[in-house]
């Protein structure tokens, strides 16, 4: 091929750069490029080790030869794409250059010459390394195309099963654009060396400005420019069924009458340019292909924007209802479908709340189980008591599942104690020891939600253990617990373990009251790194030298890393979406995470597409999960799999758990064998598969308008809903709650519920409560929609504003809380209760008054509101005994006869007689004299690292000043 560039008989001699400059950039570059060819390989050797001790060496497998394909063929395309047409205008260009060469292109010509070659391979390489990055990172878009299934359905228009739009139509798309860009490029790169060469000419006669050989190339490359985008407006024309107007996502009228035609009109004028410009060839007159591209560009604004702008002003708005309706009918029923809200259950609300025939203990019988204890604001309790060590922490919010304890369904609010680095000594985070040594936490921490002891009867001020340093309601029963978390949602990046025969462990471990405490970890988890080679591949991905030097790096250790359940699962299955929140699930004596995927698209035909994020936007203090769609934007949504990670050894599961997603199949045909059966999901772990949260939330969004099935209803925004702010967090929609609620069988049956309000209003519209027991396969994931409640039903916000500016709360919070400022609202809870009508429920934290020793927040009120009537108090039952009247903010719900119950762990009596004032000062005094001894012996345990009595010694002066707290309020 050397023929091909012999030098140009009029091409001055060349003048070549000395030696050593071009030694020393060869040097340079040689360097750069070991130096990335190394960091690459360690980063996909490690990545290999990695997915081989995971078991899923197939993923890693798929994964990396389907990018490496796709960036070979991408790259090799475009390369070519650009080398060939630029060979061709070179051998095509006039070996006798013109004498009146007034731009200066001789010189041109004289710089490019002596290194052409090597400019010519520079620029194809570039680019095509570029276009096999591009290549590479479409291998989801691939995959979805060859291994596709049918959806089974098909859309209203077209005509077409909807796999076409979600799996083919991207791929197709991609492909064309791909051509498009490369035809582009090597067009522009010929006219550029057409230029150079004197192939084109700016100046001179008309006849002679383009030579014969470089208008043949330069009409066949923009022909088939043309022929390409005549295939990219008949592709166009399906992506109308998902994109976005100005009333509905989908096909309108205006696309359907307009956008569609004009279109069809595009691709007949591409074709016949693309014939001009391919007969340009043999006529070499630019006259007519001139004409058509006119002609091109005029209808493409014409029939892609006047025109459709046209129809809209004059035809759509005028009698919009008509003209859109039967569109708008076919977007209600594709999104119902899409979201999984098109079998939804409406129920009529029937139950009526009547204080004056309400008892406050029927009442509190109803709502025993309301989870009182609120997720966000008990966080801090039990970090301060249940911590054991100044580097253990807990999540920034709790989570609530349910657990059989003594053989009744409780809802637990619960979290691992994880290991937080930060809490470390700054003189001892070495190296050493923030790998080596703080390896790992220890153990859950869970409490009552209903603020109920183990045995559901007696309700509490102060937190009921279920679970924790001193308690383990949790854990009893189950054999050869395996407490330690070395995979958790704030694990360090990695972490080495493992030591030789005989050698000393070195693992901090947390050993409740036994002190301090070491270990070694023994999971099968972990690469193994006893290798020099695989040690330097470490380090070079951690950029860390001590993986080579360290002591502490032995023939038997292992590196534990992505050790997030966040991480794991994604790395395994990257095609799924993973909702924020894995949750913690104990059975069988280990912990075990729980991550739910989904499987999301924005492609859709006709269902709404909108913003994961928007739609998952609550106040949670966390943020939204893991996203696979190129975009925010999602028009389709499936739960289609619930993965684990084990907390010790970091095994991943992924179960199929919707089966009949045709993504999932479709995915499960790209990585055979990943996904397990649901069959295969341990019946220990079925009650703790719960209903997902992000699905929840992005369900209740699209439900807030999508109830209405009625097109011109919807199009009217008749009866639309809205999901309520939070009233505590504007801007953020309200949390969902789980709690046990009436089911769809008629029976208490665990759920997550928020409330609905009407547009712009803060009345109460509906009620969503889901099924989520996922041991009852007919009725999980249920939905159901109370509705029927009167305009006067108050919603979330207006209850929230109820307690707020309620005196006797205010003045009940200033009096426990070291500052009224400084109280924390937690959420409003709207319970429908079975038979007694809708009752509202709203804790308080607060910092306790100055002298008690606490510096977090503790549930200082429960408020509850019903039927109109507010009340207050330490517990559920007290506060609905202060709204119902007959009681006091007290304690306890019994205020009459024996008094009340008493605080803490012991039910003090009290004598039920009237007292003095007189009475009441001594025994505060008394009180409050005993709490400060009771603080000071704490504050002495403390300084004696005696951890475990002071929190005994704090439980009991909270309890006393609770006491004494109480008898003010009386």
């Amino acid at each position: 091929m050397s023929e091909l560039f012999d030098d140009d008989p009029h091409d001055a001699p060349p003048r070549r750069p000395s030696t050593r400059a071009r030694w020393l950039v060869i040097s340079g570059v040689v360097l750069v490029l070991f130096f990335f060819a190394l960091t690459t390989f360690a980063s996909l050797y490690t990545d290999g080790l990695w997915y081989h001790s995971v078991d899923f060496d197939s993923v890693f497998g798929t994964l990396f030869w389907t990018r490496t394909i796709l960036f070979v063929v991408f790259g090799l395309l475009m390369a070519a794409a650009i080398a060939v047409p630029v060979w061709l205008a070179y051998r095509a260009r006039p070996f006798f250059h013109p004498a009146d060469d007034h731009g200066g292109l001789e010189r041109y010509r004289d710089a490019i010459t002596p290194i052409r070659t090597w400019l010519l391979v520079g620029v194809a390489g570039i680019s095509g390394i570029f276009a096999g990055v591009s290549g590479a990172g479409r291998w989801r878009t691939y995959l979805l195309w060859r291994n596709g299934v049918p959806f089974g359905s098909k859309d209203r228009f077209f005509h077409r099963d909807v796999g076409f739009y979600v799996f083919d139509l991207p791929w197709w798309h991609y492909l064309v654009n791909f051509a498009l860009t490369a035809l582009i490029l090597a067009t522009l790169a010929s006219l550029v060396v057409h230029y150079v060469y004197g192939g084109i000419r700016l100046g001179g006669a008309v006849r002679d400005r383009i030579s014969r050989p470089a208008g043949a190339q330069i009409s066949v490359l923009v022909g088939l420019v043309l022929a390409l985008k005549a295939v990219d407006y008949w592709l166009d024309r399906f992506d109308l069924v998902h994109d976005s107007g100005p009333v509905l996502d989908g096909i309108g009228y205006t696309d359907d009458h307009a956008v569609l035609p004009g279109k069809n009109i595009l691709i007949g004028i591409s074709v016949i340019c693309a014939l001009l410009f391919f007969a340009n060839v043999w006529r070499r007159s630019w006259q007519l292909p001139s004409v058509g591209i006119g002609l091109l560009l005029v209808s493409a604004i014409v029939l892609g924007l006047i025109w459709p702008a046209i129809v809209q002003a004059f035809q759509v708005k005028p009698s919009q209802s008509d003209k859109e309706r039967t569109y708008l009918a076919a977007n209600i029923a594709a999104t119902r479908a899409a979201y999984g809200i098109d079998d939804v259950e409406t129920v009529a609300y029937k139950p009526t709340a009547d204080a004056s025939a309400t008892s406050a203990k029927a009442l509190d019988n109803a709502a025993s189980s309301v989870p009182v204890a609120d997720p966000v604001w008990v966080r801090d309790e039990f970090e301060q008591i249940q911590q054991g060590r100044s580097y253990y922490t807990v999540a920034p919010e709790l989570d609530v599942d349910r657990y059989d304890i003594d053989g009744h369904d409780r809802a637990l609010v619960l979290g691992v104690r994880e290991l937080k680095q930060s809490g470390i000594s700054t003189s001892d985070r070495t190296w050493t020891n923030l790998h080596t040594v703080y390896t790992h936490s220890n153990g859950v921490v869970a409490a009552y939600a209903n603020q109920r002891g183990r045995a559901d009867a007696t309700e509490h001020a102060d937190t009921q253990w279920a679970e924790g340093r001193d308690d383990s309601d949790l854990t009893a029963g189950q054999k050869n617990v395996q407490d330690q978390v070395y995979f958790g949602e704030d694990s360090p990046d990695y972490s080495i373990v493992g030591r030789p025969a005989g050698a000393k462990s070195v693992e901090l471990d947390y050993g409740s009251n036994e002190g301090q405490q070491t270990t070694t970890y023994a999971g099968k988890g972990g690469v193994p790194i006893g290798s020099t080679f695989r040690r330097l591949m470490y380090a070079i991905q951690y950029g860390s030298a001590n993986f080579l030097l360290s002591e502490r790096v032995n023939d038997d250790s292992k590196v534990l890393d992505n050790r997030t359940p966040q991480q794991r699962v994604e790395k395994v299955a990257p095609w799924l979406t993973l909702d924020d929140d894995a949750y913690p699930v104990v059975e069988d004596g280990r912990i075990l995470w729980v991550v739910d995927g989904y499987t999301t698209t924005d492609r859709y035909p006709q269902s709404a597409s909108d913003s994961f994020a928007a739609m998952t936007n609550d106040a949670r203090p966390t943020t939204s999960g893991t996203q696979t769609v190129p975009t925010d934007e999602i028009n389709y949504m499936r739960n289609a799999v619930k993965a684990t990670v084990d907390a010790y050894d970091g095994t991943v599961h992924l179960y199929a758990w919707d089966d009949s997603d045709p993504i999932l199949k479709t995915w499960e045909k790209a990585f055979p064998g990943v996904v397990e059966k649901k069959a295969d999901i341990p019946a220990a772990l079925l009650p703790h598969l719960r209903y997902p949260e992000d699905l929840y939330k992005v369900q209740r969004y699209q439900l807030a308008k999508y109830h209405v099935t009625d097109a011109v209803d919807f199009l009217n925004a008749n009866d639309q809903w809205s999901v309520p702010d939070d009233p505590n967090n504007p801007n953020h929609q309200q949390t969902p709650a789980r709690m046990f609620l009436p089911g769809a069988s008629g029976d208490s049956t665990w759920s997550i519920t928020s409330a609905f309000t009407p547009l712009s209003r803060q009345n109460l519209a509906a009620v969503m409560t889901v099924d989520s027991d996922a041991t009852d396969p007919k009725n999980y994931g249920k939905i159901r929609v109370l509705t029927g409640f009167g305009q006067g039903t108050a919603g979330p916000g207006m209850i929230s504003n109820t307690f707020r500016t309620d005196s006797r709360i205010a003045d009940a919070i200033a009096r426990f809380s070291r500052s009224a400022s400084s109280a924390a609202w937690g959420q409003v809870l709207t319970v429908p209760t079975a038979s007694h009508g809708l009752l509202y429920v709203e804790p308080v934290y607060a910092s306790p008054l100055s002298g008690s020793g606490s510096n977090y927040q503790r549930l200082a009120y429960v408020l509850v509101s019903y039927d109109g009537r507010v009340g207050y108090g330490r517990t559920l039952g007290a506060a609905l005994s202060n709204a119902l009247g007959g009681g006091t903010a007290g304690q306890g719900g019994q205020q009459s006869g024996n008094g009340g119950q008493g605080t803490g762990r012991s039910s003090g009596q009290g004598s039920g007689t009237g007292q003095t004032q007189g009475d009441h000062d001594t025994q505060v005094r008394s009180l409050l004299a005993q709490a400060q001894q009771l603080f000071d012996r704490a504050d002495a345990a403390g300084r004696s690292n005696d951890f475990a009595l002071r929190e005994k010694l704090m439980q009991q002066a909270e309890a006393k000043v609770d006491q004494a707290l109480e008898l003010l309020n009386k």
